[in-house]
């Protein structure tokens, strides 16, 4: 019988033997891979926390004792030991569970935010407000090596340190590796732990010793890790952490269960913040995946199981275009450089970082730094090329704006998943960074419509040496290329009918859904004429008088209605005098449960039809008003 199946809880863990417990973590090994070679979805990561994740919640009593995931990538295992075992055929689905933490699923999740580096600034909020109530529940965060690349980490451990009262427990799970090998001196400090020669042999030796006495039970741990401190001092000092004034456990083998479980619970009797250290293999248990150099399988397209190879080969997509063209542009130019945030491969610089070694910077999960840096290096005469996923830019808004932008340096950054997309939940959205960076002064703002225009685009962009530039393009496979029939200013008409009746105003990827709409309303007898502005911002005047000439005009973009392009636009014709009608179409500002990108735009009107019959009924509507 299934020891999986019939577990309904947490508390269930507390009463399995050794024996059960081992069936369990096989059988949670099974379905994560089942699950995520039927789905797709983050599999090395989770693979790597079977035992932590069983160990943390034998110790502690989830959801009274607050269990906070950093990033959330590496919390399926969580999912299925508080009971959703059964739900995981509806990973990523509409309707179905989350890839992350997700507080509508469960009381044991406690935060769905997506964005690394956040859970120590949780967990040392949530334990300030259990020490003012007078409550005795502890709050553990899991937060990897990677996510202690960023900034906003050190920052709370600086306060988490700075009181012994708080019942707080960080577990750095330590795997060496974010999406690829973690980076950084911290990266190396642990790195000397994880891989010194001379520390298991002599922790070997003392555990010998000591079984050899017949010590036994609690007593022999601590007096185990008293010994352990002093190897450690002497072959692998933690001034990094002890100097802070915190209490350090550890380095702990994170597939050994019984021994996680002795570390968490004398972290949990200190009574105060104390550093778990718990080094664990990602995708353990599947050799495929720990063999898989790029990234482990950190997050996986559906696959087969057997080989690990994706069961459909996704069409060439927008970052494998910026990937070629990038280098490209460097060979021409030794002057380019890049910069990314733990994510060479999935922002397509792996083959810039293969060809010029030199001229890529991976700064670890730190996108303030990488920005700011970045100016730097253009303050030295270099033109950096950052980067990031677009939802990642609203972390380093600040460094954008007064960094770069007051600072007049060239610097260009290449937003990739940009707008909606989809199975991955509100916060990987990247739907935000046209309404943020339109108030940027001298900001230029470029979003390609297909793979011609992204060259295109990128390559005037670095061109431009005295303010940032920034392009944006979707996730998943590149449209179709959509030639111009002429170009006014920088404005790019893609077709044109003698009846000025609507003008629209088709932004990036939304080329296509603009030109798919016209032919619907051509159709019912009106004149379309589609354009798009490729530079979005600043609005080109020419654009503007193009469009006081219409009856009506509709804005097409894959952002945050408010603040973004259309909004921008609308201003501007007012500005210049005209009272055009102006139906501003783009994604409401909500916060969108996970979906296939298409079910999203559908739901949210953004297909040919929906678009053509808004259309259709706003020039019936002001027909008959005026």
């Amino acid at each position: 019988m299934s020891v999986l199946a019939n577990l309904t809880g947490p508390s269930d863990l507390r009463g399995m033997s050794d024996d059960e417990l081992a069936e369990l973590a096989l059988e949670i090994r099974e379905l994560l891979i089942t699950s995520v070679a039927s789905n797709g979805g983050h599999l090395g990561p989770n693979l790597g926390v079977v035992e932590l994740g069983m160990a943390i919640h034998r110790v502690f009593d989830s959801p009274r004792d607050r269990v906070v995931w950093d990033t959330g990538h590496q919390a399926y295992v969580h999912k299925m030991l508080t009971g959703r075992a059964g739900q995981f055929a509806t990973l990523r689905k509409e309707g179905g569970l989350s890839g992350y933490p997700s507080r509508a699923e469960s009381e044991h999740d406690w935060v769905e935010n997506s964005h690394a580096s956040t859970s120590l600034s949780y967990a040392d909020g949530m334990a300030k407000a259990n020490l003012l109530l007078g409550k005795d529940d502890h709050v553990v965060a899991v937060i990897g090596d990677g996510a202690l690349t960023g900034g906003m980490a050190w920052e709370a451990l600086n306060n988490i340190a700075a009181d012994n009262d708080r019942r707080l427990v960080v577990i750095v799970n330590d795997n060496g590796r974010s999406y690829t090998p973690t980076v950084g001196g911290l990266a190396n400090r642990l790195t000397e732990i994880r891989t010194n020669p001379r520390y298991e042999p002599a922790l070997g030796a003392i555990k010998e010793r000591l079984n050899r006495a017949r010590v036994v039970g609690p007593a022999a741990y601590e007096a185990l890790h008293a010994i352990k401190k002093g190897v450690k001092d002497a072959l692998a000092p933690q001034g990094m952490f002890e100097d802070l004034g915190l209490k350090y456990i550890g380095p702990v083998d994170g597939h050994d269960r019984p021994a996680v479980e002795r570390a968490l619970t004398q972290a949990k009797k200190f009574g105060g913040p104390v550093l778990v250290h718990v080094l664990t293999t990602k995708g353990q248990g599947y050799d495929i995946a720990v063999a898989n150099e790029n990234d482990q399988m950190h997050q996986a397209n559906p696959f087969d199981r057997a080989t690990g190879e994706a069961v459909n080969v996704a069409p060439a997509g927008w970052t494998s275009v910026f990937r070629d063209e990038i280098v490209r542009i460097a060979d021409e130019r030794s002057d380019i450089v890049a910069i990314t945030a733990a994510m060479l491969y999935p922002v397509g610089l792996d083959a810039f970082a293969d060809k010029f070694p030199d001229r890529v910077f991976d700064v670890g999960i730190a996108e303030q730094h990488a920005v700011t840096s970045a100016a730097g290096l253009a303050m030295g005469g270099l033109h950096p090329v950052v980067a990031v996923y677009a939802t990642f830019i609203n972390r380093a808004f600040d460094q954008v704006l007064l960094d770069v932008a007051l600072h007049q340096c060239g610097v260009t950054f290449v937003l990739d998943r940009a707008g909606v997309t989809g199975d991955d939940g509100a916060s990987h959205n990247g739907m935000w960074d046209m309404s943020l960076l339109q108030i940027v002064p001298g900001l230029r703002l470029a979003a390609p419509r297909d793979g011609s225009q992204l060259r295109e685009l990128l390559r005037e962009a670095v061109e431009v040496d005295d303010a940032p530039t920034v392009i944006r393009f979707a996730k998943g496979g590149v449209c179709e290329d959509l030639p111009a029939i002429e170009r006014i200013a920088t404005t790019d008409v893609l077709s044109r009918d003698e009846a000025k009746d609507v003008l629209v105003v088709a932004i990036g990827a939304f080329g296509h859904l603009g030109a798919d709409a016209a032919e619907i309303v051509r159709a019912a007898g009106h004149g379309v004429t589609v354009v798009d502005p490729r530079w979005v911002k600043p609005i080109d005047p020419a654009l503007v008088e193009l469009a006081a000439g219409y009856d009506l005009v509709v804005t097409l973009e894959d952002n945050g209605r408010h603040g973004g392009i259309g909004a921008a636009f609308t201003q501007a014709v007012r500005d210049a005098g005209s009272d055009v009608p102006i139906r501003v179409r783009g994604v409401e500002q909500e916060f969108l449960d996970h979906a296939k990108r298409d079910v999203i735009l559908e739901r949210l009107g953004l297909t040919p039809q929906a678009v053509a019959d808004d259309i259709l009924a706003t020039v019936t509507r002001n027909s008959a008003q005026g």
